[in-house]
């Protein structure tokens, strides 16, 4: 009498005795099928968790994951400078903050700003002056008072002085006033020392690097503001490894789920890892990336002529150097010799006698090939 001695003792037993039974009886039949035929009914497929599915077409390989980095494209990038020493009076925006182009995003007091004005508004004056000159030489030459060499003279300090205005108004707007802000000084004549800072362009703020009330100097960098559509992927791809690999070529970062195309393989080997830079453009999905952080990613390299096949990893079997796949057939499974192309992640990318309708096993493939080479070895016996 079979005891009792836990939950399910007497049916996991049954289930043994079942098991081993379909298998005493299976092996008995691969020993006297063909040398590349592995019979199997619909009963002990589902008794060895024997599963199938079919190949897909690999246009490319899959290459090992590699630790990247997201940046920002240096066209996208701008540091906001002070452009007059002062003191920081107000900070308007902060680190992760969006902006428009021309938003207010410090406000400077510099004193030098108050000089720039002057020069400016004294030159103005200059012309104003040039020109009342200017104007009467020209009426008194007319009437044959004065000389054409005094109507030329006059014009030309009238022409200095013009330019010296420009040189001045330039000089006001490198100084960050916009062009309003000068035609307001022109007409008003009211000097200021507190200087706008504007954004270059739209973006988001990514670092701020001075505090309120703080003293800079000219060209000081205050913000860096960064358009973060569309984002860089940098990896290094050892040297040996870059087969394929070439601008256009596809990227994956399987975390996010987000693919990239390659736009730069770069021609020096950095020494530290004696990796090759490769970048990628990121287009869509960027908003789950952050400049910075650290992905792992994986490069489609380009495939060899000729058909290939993505399957699991655990549907190809190895025996003696050589790899074999099973393919469903009636009654059992085919062995079909393939050629590993690639080793990817999870999958495996072969050449050989494929098609998309076949079916691979791609599970309980130990119990199959166990089968296989015991057959194999039956009928060597029996030569």
């Amino acid at each position: 009498m079979i005891p009792r001695a836990g939950n399910g003792t007497t049916a996991d037993i049954r289930r043994r005795l079942y098991a081993l039974g379909l298998c005493a009886c299976w092996l008995a039949a691969a020993a006297a099928a063909p040398p590349d035929f592995v019979p199997i009914s619909a009963d002990q497929q589902r008794a060895f968790g024997i599963e199938t599915a079919a190949p897909a077409v690999a246009e490319g390989t899959l290459s090992r994951r590699y630790p990247a980095r997201i940046a920002v494209p240096n066209r996208q990038l701008r540091i906001v400078a002070a452009p007059q020493p002062g003191v920081l009076e107000a900070l308007l925006v902060a680190e992760g903050e969006s902006v428009e182009a021309g938003r207010v995003l410090a406000s400077l007091k510099s004193p030098e700003l108050v000089n720039a004005q002057s020069a400016y508004l004294e030159a103005m004056t200059r012309l104003d002056l040039a020109e009342s000159e200017h104007a009467r030489d020209r009426k008194l030459h007319a009437e044959g008072v004065i000389a054409e060499r005094r109507l030329l003279e006059s014009s030309a300090r009238r022409t200095e002085l013009a330019t010296l205005l420009e040189q001045r108004r330039q000089v006001l707007r490198l100084a960050g006033m916009s062009a309003a802000d000068v035609d307001t000084l022109a007409q008003t004549r009211q000097l200021t020392s507190s200087l706008a800072v504007r954004s270059p362009i739209a973006g988001v703020i990514l670092e701020q690097m001075v505090s309120t009330g703080e003293s800079v100097a000219a060209a000081a960098p205050l913000y860096r503001v960064a358009q973060l559509d569309p984002l860089w992927v940098e990896v290094h791809v050892p040297v040996d490894r870059l087969g394929g690999i070439a601008e256009g070529a596809r990227v994956l970062l399987p975390e996010q789920g987000i693919e990239g195309r390659v736009i730069t393989v770069g021609r020096m080997v950095h020494g530290e890892d004696q990796g090759v830079l490769v970048r990628a453009e990121v287009r869509e999905g960027t908003g789950a990336l952050r400049p910075g952080q650290f992905a792992e990613v994986q490069l489609v390299a380009a495939g060899d002529e000729g058909e290939q096949w993505r399957i699991p990893a655990a549907a190809v079997v190895r025996d003696a150097g050589e790899a074999y796949v099973f393919a469903a057939a009636d009654g059992g499974f085919v062995v079909r010799p393939v050629q590993v192309l690639a080793e990817e992640d999870r999958t495996t990318v072969v050449g050989g006698n494929l098609d998309s309708a076949v079916r691979l096993a791609v599970s309980g493939t130990v119990a199959l090939k166990a089968a296989w080479l015991g057959g194999k070895d039956s009928g060597s016996g029996q030569d």
